[in-house]
């Protein structure tokens, strides 16, 4: 994911600001890492560059 893309994201919970933890990057993009709330603290993963932005209950259940 690229970084500017924080300027337009948001918790889907309760639409605050998501703040960015790279684990992972390469010189464009973050492969890996965590979006948290800045409100409800809830945190969201990066997987191959891919934020995975579901809510936890529907994330659990698209993994199984």
């Amino acid at each position: 994911m690229k970084e500017s893309l924080m300027d337009v994201i948001c918790c889907p919970l309760d639409k605050a600001t998501l703040e960015l933890d790279v684990d992972d990057a390469d010189d464009e993009e973050v492969l890996a890492g965590t979006l948290t709330c800045t409100e409800c603290g809830e945190t969201y993963p990066i997987e191959d560059g891919i934020p995975n932005l579901l809510p936890p209950d529907m994330r659990e259940e698209a993994a199984a």
